[in-house]
């Protein structure tokens, strides 16, 4: 075993020492010793497993390390700077070697020219700091979904972040064989301004190396940059998974009630902004993960697992109406960080949480008053849209019982979702695995908003809501997706689903509480309960089995009109929806398998037929089982 080397020793307390000698991996030791060569940092502390380590962790956040107390019990604040408020993709690439390709619709740079760049920044940026190296487990621990990884930061907010998030990895380690793989983050906050935040966010860089899977990380603060246990390390599982033959994708694990106290697990992929956390908190219902799943196969079934054990979540419009269960958890007393909220007489306090807002406070801009303006005479918001909060999944009532075993819970059935205020209706069963994958997961798009991209109504397409996030060629990613399917008893059935239909008078056609119905019914369908009717892109519900849920769950009236309404079939824009996806993979993803233009050509051909027998809209009324 290579012996801890002396630019190392020097900087470890004795605790620290004796910790990581008792993990015996070369290949550990060595990047530790390059990053300590290149961010010369003055200390190193190395954190067990144990909580006396985990709550020195957020002591040292609370120590000048980017967090501070608020008044409930537990609940601490961050902010991030006004330059530094989410992902950057301009600055997120992939280091690739002169013969590796990922496709032109991924972000890459030169592997030697982007490790000099990154290096540089990284150069001595941890001098008079103390450097962090911390230990987490990707998956349940003592699984075949287990991943090892290793964080070193000099940010402790990053840290803590990562003690909520991610279950800890330091026994793991030491269990480890000498010559075993896992997944590095190097990060450094760079240089902070006196409100604790990356003063040289310009020299933002977040580059993922996938021939060593490191990531580097400099100059920035927030999490979805620095955080390596969320998207960064997914994109390297992706090409892990690749590798290896199982799957990592950006979908929730939800448990879905059905008749006898029956309980049917669900996944569930979709864009920001499109449903994903409100369908995976649908009340009544069990959560087990809300972002990130592995997938296995094991004896012909197909089994999941959340990657993490808590959720880092968008805040806005979190509010004791529509996300009950969340917002009981964000005013109790527990373990809770919040991001870039508005912080007043020491409670925070975001936009759309149900009551009305101080007019004065500190946000993550600095001082703050209703109607401040920034340089440009834009009023500054109470609180970012992208404003966050960070727990544990434990602190939710509706936390499933099996949110832990290590061998998964079995895949009931798979949903997508998008934005769509005109083509898809509620609900719809794929007739088969492939048509699922190619023609829900594969085919999603999503309406862009005014709020983000100043032109509404815009679809944007977003390959499984995974696109952002994928590390291998898209073709391949697709093609991976549809051979999982081999050997596997039965496959999941999928569904897409749409909450986003909307009028001629651009009213909502169904409500917020309406997509509990839809899951109810894709339930039944999992397990031959219910008949559907025959479109041609799926099967969808019949009335006589909807307007029963509705009753039962909501209390609700569901009337004939409104059926037809949501379940019309609209041949038009089915056809230039499959026109336009189609068009994307002919120009941008070249190594796209026949078999997806060999299925949108029998879509297509289905959909013809219909227009000829139908016309251009199709009551349900006129399907048939």
């Amino acid at each position: 075993m290579t012996p801890i080397t002396a630019i190392v020793r020097e900087k470890l307390d004795s605790a620290s020492r004796r910790l990581l000698e008792e993990i015996r991996n070369p290949a550990l030791y060595a990047f530790i010793e390059e990053a300590v060569s290149l961010t010369e940092p003055d200390k190193i502390r190395v954190f067990s497993d144990s909580s006396k380590d985990i709550a020195k962790i957020r002591q040292m956040a609370l120590n000048g390390g980017g967090e501070h107390p608020l008044k409930m019990e537990g609940h601490t604040y961050h902010f991030d700077g006004p330059n530094d408020q989410g992902r950057d993709p301009f600055s997120t690439r992939y280091l690739l070697p002169k013969d590796m390709d990922l496709g032109a619709s991924l972000n890459s740079i030169d592997r030697t020219e982007g490790l000099d760049e990154v290096k540089g920044f990284l150069k001595g940026s941890m001098r008079g700091k103390t450097m962090l190296i911390c230990f987490w487990c990707l998956g349940p621990l003592h699984s075949d979904f287990s991943i090892p990884c290793v964080q070193i930061t000099d940010s402790p907010y990053v840290a803590h972040s990562e003690s909520i998030l991610c279950r800890p990895g330091c026994e793991l380690f030491k269990k480890l064989p000498e010559d075993a793989d896992f997944f590095r983050f190097l990060h450094s906050e760079g240089e902070t301004d006196e409100n604790g935040c990356s003063i040289h966010w310009q020299k933002r860089r977040v580059y993922i190396d996938l021939i060593e899977n490191t990531v580097y990380s400099v100059n920035t603060q927030y999490a979805g940059n620095t955080v390596g246990m969320k998207k960064l390390a997914l994109r390297l599982a992706i090409q892990k998974a690749s590798r290896e033959g199982w799957l990592a994708e950006h979908m929730f694990i939800m448990g879905v009630k059905g008749p006898q106290r029956r309980t049917t697990y669900f996944v569930g992929a979709f864009p920001s902004a499109c449903g994903k956390t409100s369908t995976a908190m649908l009340p009544g219902q069990t959560i087990i993960g809300d972002d990130i799943a592995y997938f296995r196969k094991r004896k012909g079934k197909m089994y999941c697992a959340n990657v993490e054990q808590g959720i880092f979540g968008i805040i806005c419009d979190v509010n004791p109406v529509d996300d009950p269960v969340i917002y009981k958890a964000l005013v109790s007393p527990g373990e809770v960080i919040f991001s870039n909220v508005l912080v007043a007489d020491g409670k925070p306090y975001w936009e759309g949480m149900g009551c009305e807002l101080p007019e004065r406070g500190i946000n993550f801009q600095g001082e703050w008053y209703k109607g401040k303006k920034d340089a440009e005479g834009k009023e500054i918001p109470p609180s970012h849209k992208n404003a966050r909060y960070t727990i544990r999944l434990s602190s939710l009532d509706n936390l499933d019982p099996q949110a832990e075993n290590p061998e998964g819970v079995l895949v009931g059935g798979i949903i997508y979702g998008g934005r769509d205020s005109n083509t898809l209706v509620p609900i719809e069963q794929a007739f088969n695995w492939v048509e699922g994958i190619i023609t829900k997961g594969a085919s999603i798009e999503s309406e862009t908003t005014a709020a983000t991209i100043g032109q509404a109504g815009v679809p944007k397409f977003n390959i499984m809501a995974n696109q952002d996030f994928v590390s291998i060629p898209l073709g391949r990613y697709i093609q991976n997706n549809l051979d999982f399917a081999n050997g596997v008893e039965n496959p999941p059935p999928i569904f897409s689903v749409n909450y986003f239909l909307q009028d001629e008078n651009h009213r909502f056609l169904t409500g917020k509480l309406d997509k509990m119905v839809w899951l109810l019914w894709a339930e039944r369908r999992v397990h031959g309960e219910v008949q559907a009717l025959k479109t041609p892109t799926g099967w969808i519900p019949r009335y006589e089995d909807l307007a029963p849920l509705f009753k039962e769950k909501l209390n609700k009236v569901y009337t004939k009109e409104a059926y037809e309404k949501q379940f019309m079939v609209r041949v038009d824009k089915l056809i230039e929806k499959f026109d336009r996806v189609e068009e994307i993979y002919r120009q941008k993803v070249p190594d796209t398998p026949q078999i997806v233009y060999a299925t949108f050509k029998d879509v297509q051909q289905r959909l013809q037929e219909a227009r000829r027998q139908y016309g251009s809209f199709i009551s349900p009324f006129k399907l048939t089982s």
